[in-house]
């Protein structure tokens, strides 16, 4: 049997968990847009190791999709191991060295996917003391606490060296005064490391078998062992409930806040921004409070996005405005201007200097450049040219009931405000529809599309079926104003407004032909391009 050397990492995703009470595994919460154990590979796949292991205990099912999910992520294998028996973090780590090559001679470091802050570089710096300076049978993680309750504590000589870790609830009442505890990462020399492990005992408080105790063992056997201690204590911070997740949670978004301002970002409020890990933001960008960066959101330079935004997945050009929106797997371009109160939902895609204003709601459209869709708009399955403008309360209606269609509009086209597509239909380039329209067929370029008739007006319609409502007596009042000879306005008797001021209404004739609707339709569409 030929030896091999280098490094295997042996991440621990076994336990149970049960102080989550969740039906979730622990590993697969998440923080900042990933998981704990995602957090854990992450750092692990940074030293890159050649063996890398996560050992799986009774939610297997669950996590092991997710160690294969991470592993095409990360671009190299992953191991995994099954621990069929919770007999403890020695017989844990027993288990995933059945996953190594056998003969591995190299160093094993041992991390546990419930440390979401453990970084790379503190990784880095455990294997290189290990392997620098001569031989040692194991080196690990130390830190201090002011409250080290729950903790193992490092057991050291006057000469400071370290001989051995003693459990929280083995730990006589001096040795539970020291505040220098145990971080549960080790990096083990291999032939050290699986003798000791064959003499574990699981005769303790807990009745398992404690990686711990190892370090004892190669102590007592006259092999080095190392530490490393670490200040910032969060980055070995575990998560054993609800309660310390939330904890680490808004440590990890504090200092991923902090990067992005360093890297030129402003964000007003640090406190009420959360930004997941995964999120790039370019520099000369403001992002105001109660804004929420999610996922892979890409965020271009000098953009103001916020406040009381949520983007999840969602690309955004440079210099674009994104106001109190809620977005997901969403395009906008360069320069263009969202919100306030915009949906916008998968597949949207909105052009260069576009506009998609207060109460529209997209999904699946794609929008041209310098297009803009103002206001109270649903626009659903869509395709709109360039330099467009949607009317106000326009719908594009794209459900039959059985299958979606699209609507296609050209560029320049302007529509009146409550215009229906009825999809699948067209509009040509540089068409108009009047106000209230439902267009039910393609629309040629450059024509007025109308379907609403001439108005007509039932007089005395109230009266009849109302009689008695207030509406009635309103208009007998106002009947008998203009028989006197005056028009009744809007502010009380007499036509007095709120200022009690005389003011008269007069009504444009209505047009009694549909030639002469269309006339006026047109001319109010000539007034709406002026404006």
């Amino acid at each position: 049997m030929t030896a091999t050397t280098g490094t295997a990492v042996v991440v621990l995703a076994a336990g149970a968990g049960t102080r989550m009470k969740s039906d979730t595994p622990k590993v697969l919460h998440t923080l900042a847009g990933r998981s704990m154990l995602a957090h854990a590979l992450h750092a692990v796949a940074k030293v890159a190791p050649e063996h890398l292991v996560v050992v799986v205990g009774k939610d297997r099912e669950r996590v092991i999709p997710a160690v294969e999910a991470l592993a095409a992520e990360l671009g190299r294998p992953v191991a995994t191991a099954v621990q069929e028996q919770q007999l403890g973090t020695g017989h844990a780590v027993e288990c995933g060295l059945s996953a190594l090559p056998d003969g591995f001679a190299g160093t094993v470091v041992v991390t546990s996917g419930d440390v979401p802050l453990l970084d790379a570089d503190t990784l880095a710096e455990l294997i290189d003391t290990h392997t620098s300076g001569g031989p040692a049978a194991a080196t690990l993680l130390t830190t201090t606490l002011s409250d080290p309750t729950g903790y193992g504590r490092i057991l050291r000589t006057q000469d400071g060296e370290v001989i051995g870790i003693v459990e929280q609830a083995d730990a006589t009442p001096s040795q539970r005064a020291i505040t220098e505890v145990n971080a549960g990462v080790y990096a083990f020399d291999a032939t050290a490391l699986r003798p000791a492990l064959s003499r574990l005992r699981s005769d303790n408080a807990q009745g398992e078998q404690y990686l711990t105790d190892v370090i004892g063992l190669v102590r007592a056997d006259g092999r080095t062992v190392r530490a490393v201690h670490v200040a910032d204590t969060m980055l070995v911070a575990g998560v054993n409930d609800r309660v310390q997740l939330a904890e680490l949670s808004a440590e990890l978004n504090r200092r991923i806040v902090a990067a992005h301002q360093r890297a030129g970002v402003t964000v007003i409020d640090p406190a009420t921004t959360w930004i997941d890990v995964d999120v790039t933001i370019g520099r000369d960008t403001v992002v105001r409070p109660g804004t929420q960066l999610l996922g892979a959101t890409r965020i271009g330079g000098r953009c103001e996005i916020g406040p009381d935004t949520t983007l999840t997945d969602v690309t955004v050009g440079d210099g674009a405005s994104v106001v109190r929106t809620h977005g997901s797997e969403a395009v906008i371009g360069d320069g263009a201007t969202v919100g306030p109160f915009t949906y916008l939902r998968p597949g949207t895609a909105l052009g260069a200097d576009g506009k998609l204003g207060a109460f529209v709601e997209t999904k699946n459209a794609t929008i041209g450049t310098g297009t803009k869709v103002p206001h109270l708009t649903y626009v659903g399955d869509a395709d709109i040219g360039e330099y467009s403008n949607i009317g106000a309360s326009s719908v594009f209606v794209n459900y039959d009931g059985e299958t979606k269609s699209r609507t296609r509009i050209g560029s320049h086209v302007r529509t009146g405000s409550d215009t229906m597509f009825v999809a699948p239909v067209t509009i040509g380039d540089g068409a108009y529809t009047g106000a209230g329209t439902v267009v039910r067929e393609d629309v040629p370029p450059g024509a007025l599309a109308v379907s609403a008739g001439p108005q007509r007006n039932i007089e005395g319609w109230v009266a009849r079926k109302r009689p008695g409502s207030k509406s009635a007596a309103a208009a007998a009042a106002a009947a008998s104003d203009t028989a006197a000879g005056g028009e009744r306005g809007p502010g009380g008797a007499g036509g007095e407004g709120e200022k009690g001021r005389f003011f008269a209404v007069a009504a444009p004739p209505a047009p009694h032909t549909a030639a002469a609707a269309e006339r006026a339709l047109a001319d109010a569409a000539d007034e709406d391009e002026k404006a």
